[in-house]
């Protein structure tokens, strides 16, 4: 009953066979989710997972989180609402 999911792999040399890769990204975020549960607001529960979701996606794509972080900050506030995804970390010009 998987037969169009091992053949979609084999036909397509860039597709993974297993998650391993996101599995160990999110395992930090598993073992410490109970932590999460004692959020003051939810407010902050979001912001939190916003900043783990940068941090995380900043690491998938080769960057230092602590240098992305610094530059979208400082890029942030000269950037006009229509030019954000120019900070993703896919896009982000570093300096």
């Amino acid at each position: 009953n998987q037969w169009n999911k091992l053949t979609a792999y084999l036909e397509h040399g860039l597709v993974s066979i297993d998650n391993n890769r996101a599995e160990r990204a999110i395992k930090p975020f598993v073992i410490g989710r109970k932590n999460w549960l004692f959020s003051n607001t939810r407010s902050g529960a979001k912001a939190s997972a916003i900043l783990y979701s940068l941090v995380e996606t900043a690491k998938a794509n080769d960057l230092q989180p602590a240098v992305y972080l610094q530059a979208l900050f400082e890029q942030l506030p000269h950037t006009s609402a229509a030019h954000i995804d120019s900070l993703s970390p896919w896009n982000i010009k570093l300096n």
